[in-house]
């Protein structure tokens, strides 16, 4: 099964045609999915933790929605292949919503740099997050930061088997001073992700 490489190749993605006759049942998977690898950080961050499927479904979409063909799949395989967890590890992407775009813009200004106050709690462990291609989100020029942050979460193995041990409590945590909240993984989520990423 092509998902077992930890990897998705051309050869794993639909013609568009094709996508379109599995497309709803896709995204009603996508749904579930989401009610074990979504979890919200206080009021205004949230993690949305990735697997192949996810990864293979944003990739099958953005195919869908720009039409480029073999030329914008090499780009999409570039952009998201890395996001499929490697077997000893969690990727995440975690977003920081504010529906005012005011209020949005000023919180983000004051949440410059969040990217290195982010971590995973396991038992004794901390697997602090690394930005995907070690690439900061915070702007250089006013400290902005961005409001979408793609992150790697390398696990040890005694890290694997506490999170699988289900054990202790798991969480995530945001510890940047302008923005201090934890949100516990439920036992289902634990789960889950110990039989797709790990």
């Amino acid at each position: 099964m092509p998902r077992d490489a930890r990897t998705i190749t051309a050869g794993d993605i639909l013609p568009l045609d094709q996508y379109e006759l599995i497309r709803k049942d896709k995204k009603r998977e996508a749904i579930e999915r989401k009610k074990l690898s979504r979890l919200n950080i206080g009021p205004n961050a949230v993690i949305l933790f990735e697997n192949w499927d996810s990864m293979w479904l944003q990739i099958q979409e953005m195919l869908r929605i720009e039409k480029g063909g073999e030329q914008q799949l090499g780009d999409e395989l570039s952009a998201y292949d890395p996001m499929v967890p490697n077997g000893s590890e969690l990727t995440a992407t975690v977003l920081f919503e504010v529906v005012d775009p005011v209020r949005r813009d000023a919180f983000l200004r004051e949440i410059g740099g969040v990217e290195d106050h982010i971590s995973i709690q396991v038992g004794g462990h901390v697997i602090k997050a690394r930005p995907e291609g070690d690439v900061e989100r915070t702007r250089e020029s006013d400290g902005k930061a961005s409001a979408v942050h793609f992150f790697h979460f390398e696990f040890p193995a005694e890290a694997i088997e506490a999170w699988k041990s289900g054990e202790a409590s798991a969480m995530v945590v945001i510890d940047h001073p302008n923005y201090g909240h934890a949100a516990l993984v439920g036992p289902a989520s634990r789960e889950f992700l110990a039989r797709e990423c790990f």
